[in-house]
């Protein structure tokens, strides 16, 4: 799915690189006003112009593969900037245009094979990792520490004053719904837009049937059990929805011992109270309960289940990119 953070894009390329095809890796590593893609949005090129990806939605992939090309025959690592005129920008469907910068490196000569294969055996068990890469030395590393920051707002750039690029990969986002109701058939395909990938709990199985949610991960566990095969992690959502207390409290006392990023309930001013207070009663501290979003989602106003999940992803995003 590369139209959204969700990718297989160094995967591709690794692939590539060992069934001979030769490959490159083009990173966005800087951008000015209103560049199509964030920094880190990365695009594999193969030696025979077969490509994943993208660093601009289309307005300078040609160029870049043409470089890379160049780059593999030559096997060094190239910078390139490019300046998306506002005419280009609405050619592809941008509203204007902005300027970017491009590392392109081929792989087994610029960026060596083992850090490539280091970081996707990373991204296959779920842990995050940094490519350093100082473009004033051409030193390359992993680190899988030392970049929480970045980490938790899961954002890729130079380091201050220097011109050591750090390219950050996280996990993909996991979104865990508990309580099949209306809201989540609204919330769940905004969710996978958005990059998420969903899954729906609930022991309930008029509401949980798979005819509601097709093709989606639906499980029909009790809370607890179904958000322990899941799993919850840093790049993890919990959103609760059935304001049930013998539904919603099992899988929330896991979330709250857990490091998920955004944990939501969904009920009124006064159900929030009578939460906080049972959880109190069960030992939690206040600052653990103080990381519930309850009621759940952004205050927008929002009537009806669609304007709900709008509110829902919406403050989701705005944990995950502010930490607020």
């Amino acid at each position: 799915m590369t139209t959204t953070d969700v990718d297989n894009i160094p995967e591709t390329a690794l692939a590539w690189h060992r069934d001979g095809r030769r490959a490159a890796l083009a990173t966005v590593i800087e951008t000015w006003g209103s560049a199509p893609r964030r920094v880190g949005a990365q695009l594999a090129i193969s030696g025979r112009g077969e490509i994943e990806g993208s660093v601009s939605g289309g307005c300078v992939e040609g160029a870049v593969i043409v470089e890379a090309l160049e780059a593999l025959e030559d096997g060094a690592a190239r910078e390139l900037e490019f300046g998306v005129s506002d005419d280009d920008a609405f050619a592809v469907g941008l509203a204007c245009g902005g300027t970017i910068r491009v590392l392109v490196e081929p792989i087994g000569s610029a960026l060596p094979e083992a850090i490539l294969a280091d970081l996707c055996a990373a991204r296959a068990a779920r842990q995050p990792a940094a490519y350093v890469v100082d473009l004033a030395t051409a030193a390359r590393r992993l680190d899988t520490s030392g970049h929480e920051t970045r980490f938790r707002m899961d954002r890729s750039g130079f380091e201050d004053g220097s011109r050591i690029f750090v390219a950050i990969h996280n996990p993909p986002l996991k979104l865990i719904v508990v309580g099949a109701v209306h809201i989540a058939q609204a919330l769940v395909p905004m969710a996978r837009l958005a990059g998420y990938a969903p899954a729906i709990v609930d022991p309930r199985e008029t509401f949980g049937a798979s005819s509601r949610f097709p093709g989606e991960t639906v499980l029909n566990d009790w809370p607890d059990e179904a958000v322990e095969k899941l799993g919850l992690d840093g790049r993890t959502a919990l959103v609760l929805l059935t304001h049930d207390p013998k539904l919603d409290d099992p899988a929330l006392t896991l979330a709250l011992a857990s490091d998920c990023f955004y944990i939501g309930a969904l009920g009124s001013t006064r159900t929030h109270a009578k939460r906080v207070a049972r959880l109190h009663e069960a030992g939690f501290s206040e600052a653990q309960i103080a990381r519930i979003h309850g009621p759940v989602g952004l205050d927008i106003g929002a009537a009806g289940p669609s304007e709900i999940a709008v509110s829902i992803l919406a403050e989701m995003t705005r944990v995950l990119r502010t930490g607020a």
